[in-house]
């Protein structure tokens, strides 16, 4: 049999082809993405729900002229493959190679670059008015789903949408999970949507009439297939979209080719705004992925016949295996600790404070803002809760950290996962933005560990606090030290010095610590005594400990893995300047631009942040200083 495959190098093509060739190229897209992320990792469950969808989609709409923007992108690596990019997609969130996500400077048929969820019905809907203005007539259509539609923004969308009844297309891809199970009222609603009486007996219902028009009955029902498989809400009410000025078409089989296809092309005629709900499996068509959705929603590499993730045996922890252990054993000692979540509770390590304590554990959806909010309520009335999140999405809250939690003081414990360079997943998660946007908040404690025991101590020393405090700690393994029995909160704002030495001094922030300690040794065997601190707090700053090691060496250096704009080291220059103090200073850390995707070695190589390199910039800063 010819691999269909190999032939599609356009979306275009796929119009020429029959059903049952396009149901053969959906076996054969499965099975290029299975063998794919096998060896590169990624979001393999969400997109495998899609196939079909985007075989629909793109074989009824032509692109690029007709816009596709597939909210948060988990779902789009057939659409990656089916738009000139089959053979690049070998090289998937690979340094040097295609993103994870769309993006809009790799391809013309990525219409909108993605990454955060919630985002599409927005992005789309402003398409929708520039095509209008321009008096154009292309198609704008959103895929939302994965989750997403728990975020307020796509209700926000939605609600401006209906109210200008611009043409618009919404197709809510429902599969029942974002990351982890979806929560929450509109994930009970769908859910009931999918399994109301009325819905199954209004097809049955309606296949009966069309059945009983003598010799044009099945020729009728036939082409109306798509409304007794997707009744409207004339006969199902898809309340809240056709309340808020959609036409609601759905919920229809989101891995029947044919029946998407027909749908589709009636819809492209409809004039208004349209949500076609569509219910779809996550991990369909590969059984591992299928049984366990939220295992293969971001995965590392895998071994396809078995479906076991590839973990390095020995490895230490990971960070977030510590936190949630940690957190765990602090509850039992303080019945006011309660923990949230914004969809992620795998990810962010609370699944055991879930099990254990599910009275005090709350999952809010894809909700950041809400998640902030909720824990500075429980603050105001006594708890003291722990909102875990993922650095890159703590950002959306960046208005509920200032005005709710900081003015008020509120003794909400911020941990942010995945700070710093992530990896694979690119600069839409990268999480180095946290130390510049909280250190300038008032009130705000910010910290950042140095190794897993710390992050322990961090943690306690957090929930002691009688105000807001934020820790921050990087993705993957953790630095293998032994953990002590007796955890002591730190004293608040107080570094510790690791190395001692005269002429040059690092002062370091969390994953660059050991890093500035192999600096160290390099530049000692030039000859080059320096000294290590681990710095411990970005707010408040050990003042006495900065301004002593400003008086005595040659050089002061900052190293973070954060960027260099407003970050740590901009809070040394500050304290310098404030105290009158004039010193070379030398700082490291995240420049001025969006960093790519890529293993972290590579990433902390393009910025400047291995040893070898700091050691390197060092010896050209004191060169050029002091001939």
């Amino acid at each position: 049999m010819t691999k269909l495959l190999e032939t599609i190098d356009e979306p275009q093509r796929l119009s020429e082809l029959s059903l049952p060739e396009l149901e053969q190229l959906a076996a054969e897209l499965r099975t290029y993405i299975i063998q794919t992320v096998a060896q590169t990792g990624g979001h393999l469950a969400p997109s495998l729900g899609t196939v079909e969808l985007t075989l629909a989609l793109y074989s009824v709409f032509k692109l690029p002229r007709d816009k596709v923007i597939w909210d948060v992108g988990h779902q789009a690596y057939a659409h990656k493959i089916l738009t000139g990019r089959r053979e690049a997609f070998t090289a998937l969130r690979r340094y040097g190679g295609i993103t994870g996500f769309p993006c809009r400077t790799e391809s013309p048929y990525d219409a909108f670059g993605v990454g955060h969820a919630s985002t599409s019905i927005s992005a789309a809907l402003g398409m929708a008015i520039a095509r209008d203005l321009d008096d154009r007539g292309e198609h704008v259509i959103a895929v939302i789903g994965d989750g997403a539609m728990t975020g307020g923004e796509a209700f926000e969308a939605l609600n401006h949408a209906g109210q200008l009844g611009k043409r618009l297309i919404v197709i809510l891809n429902d599969n029942g999970m974002s990351i982890d199970t979806n929560v929450g009222a509109m994930s009970e609603y769908l859910s009931r949507l999918r399994v109301m009486p009325q819905y199954n007996k209004a097809k049955k219902d309606l296949e009966g009439f069309f059945r009983s028009i003598p010799h044009i009955g099945d020729t009728v029902l036939k082409t109306a297939e798509y409304i007794k498989d997707g009744v409207k809400s004339v006969l199902v009410p898809g309340g809240i979209f056709a309340e808020m000025g959609f036409t609601y078409v759905g919920p229809l089989d989101g891995h029947n080719l044919r029946l998407l296809r027909e749908v589709f092309s009636e819809i492209r005629m409809m004039d208004g705004p349209v949500l076609v709900h569509v219910h779809t499996k996550k991990g369909r068509g590969y059984l591992p992925a299928e049984i366990e959705p939220d295992k293969f929603h971001g995965v590392g590499t895998f071994d396809v016949i078995s479906g076991q993730v590839k973990k390095d045996e020995g490895a230490p922890p990971t960070y977030t295996e510590v936190f949630g252990q940690t957190l765990v054993k602090l509850a039992a000692e303080n019945p006011n600790i309660t923990a949230i979540t914004a969809a992620m509770p795998g990810g962010t390590g609370l699944k055991v404070f879930a099990e254990k304590f599910p009275n005090r554990y709350f999952d809010v959806g894809i909700a950041e803002e809400h998640a902030v909010t909720l824990a500075a309520g429980m603050a105001a009335a006594g708890k003291r809760p722990v909102a875990a999140i993922y650095s890159t999405f703590a950002q959306r809250a960046y208005d509920q950290l200032l005005h709710d939690v900081c003015l008020q003081n509120l003794p909400v414990t911020l941990c942010l996962d995945r700070a710093g360079l992530v990896g694979n997943d690119g600069p839409t998660h990268h999480g180095v933005f946290d130390l510049s946007y909280l250190r300038m908040m008032p009130n705000m404690t910010v910290m950042a560990p140095k190794d897993e025991n710390e992050l322990r101590r961090m943690l306690i020393t957090a929930l002691s606090i009688d105000g807001p405090a934020a820790l921050r700690y990087p993705r993957g393994t953790a630095a293998g030290v032994p953990l002590t029995d007796d955890v002591q909160p730190l004293p608040l704002g107080k570094g510790e010095i690791l190395r001692e030495g005269g002429d040059v001094c690092f002062l370091a922030v969390g994953s660059m610590t050991a890093n500035a300690l192999q600096a160290a040794e390099l530049l000692a065997a030039d000859g080059i005594a320096t000294e290590v601190v681990n710095m411990r707090f970005v707010k408040p700053l050990d003042r006495e400990l900065l301004l002593e090691a400003a008086g005595h060496v040659k050089l002061l250096v900052t190293v973070e893995e954060n960027v260099l704009a407003g970050g740590f080291g901009s809070a040394v220059l500050e304290c310098l300047a404030d105290a009158g103090r004039t010193v070379p200073l030398l700082r490291l850390g995240i420049p001025d631009r969006f960093v790519p995707q890529g293993d972290r070695s590579l990433l902390w190589e393009e910025c400047g942040l291995l040893p070898y390199q700091m050691a390197a910039r060092v010896r050209e800063r004191l060169g050029r200083t002091y001939g």
